[in-house]
């Protein structure tokens, strides 16, 4: 094993122990999760901006997941329909609202809408905050504050309020995520690699999973968790979900 992997493999390890670390603040964010199940509300969940979107992917009918998931995954941000294009959407100011009207967002009183963005400064992701507050939606933020507390203010990736994801949300899942996402040096390759976000961002939405499910079975429900469709029984276990969800869920069906 060459040091640049053992010091990649020893990083993500050290990232988790940290994420794991704050813990009592998931399972805070859980806990209003779990009363959203409980009262039949979905879980809306949002990346806004480029490699975010695989931790929305993530909640997606996962096998152990939860299944009112409602995951937004707007083709705009979405790095299968142009990386150069999904950056430049992600700065657009104002684009966010059209995307939580399609998606139904905030209909209901309360609703949680989990915004997930490694970076937490682009106009996308802090305009989806502002909406969800006019909506008088609860937000959980799956962030970090290393790359927002070191960026210009000018910086073009900036929503123009200078704001940043971690200071406005409700709740504050720190990622860890280092800055510049890549850590890996090697001689002769001018930049870094080994890039960390996606492990970032995906371990502290497990986590939140988990403990929403534990929230869950403590108020006495039946936590509505998927199965394997892999596994035996998987297809027969997943209908009752299935049809409860995929009317409410543009991307379940």
């Amino acid at each position: 094993m060459s040091s640049e992997t053992e010091l990649y493999h020893a990083t993500i390890k050290t990232l988790m122990d940290k994420i794991h670390e704050g813990l009592p603040e998931i399972e805070k964010a859980a806990a209003v999760m779990a009363k959203a199940i409980m009262e039949d509300k979905l879980i809306h969940v949002i990346g806004p901006g480029g490699h975010s979107n695989m931790g929305v992917e993530e909640l997606l009918w996962r096998a152990g997941g939860l299944a009112p998931i409602n995951a937004i995954l707007d083709p705009g941000t979405n790095l299968i329909h142009g990386a150069k294009r999904s950056n430049i959407i992600e700065r657009t100011h104002g684009y966010a609202k059209g995307v939580l009207d399609s998606y139904q967002v905030g209909k209901k009183p309360g609703e949680v809408i989990v915004i997930v963005n490694a970076y937490g400064v682009n106009a996308m992701c802090i305009d989806t905050l502002l909406e969800a507050r006019k909506r008088g939606m609860q937000v959980i933020a799956v962030t970090s504050r290393s790359f927002a507390d070191n960026l210009p203010a000018d910086h073009p990736a900036r929503h123009e309020s200078g704001k940043n994801l971690y200071s406005e949300a409700d709740y504050f899942l720190e990622n860890h995520l280092p800055l510049g996402d890549a850590i890996v040096d090697i001689e002769g390759c001018d930049e870094k690699t080994g890039s960390t976000s996606t492990f970032c961002n995906v371990f502290v939405l497990n986590l939140l999973v988990i403990e929403a499910i534990r929230a869950i079975i403590a108020m006495d429900g039946k936590p509505p968790v998927w199965r394997s469709a892999n596994m035996p029984g998987g297809d027969a276990a997943n209908k009752v979900l299935e049809d409860k969800y995929i009317p409410r869920i543009r991307h379940l069906g």
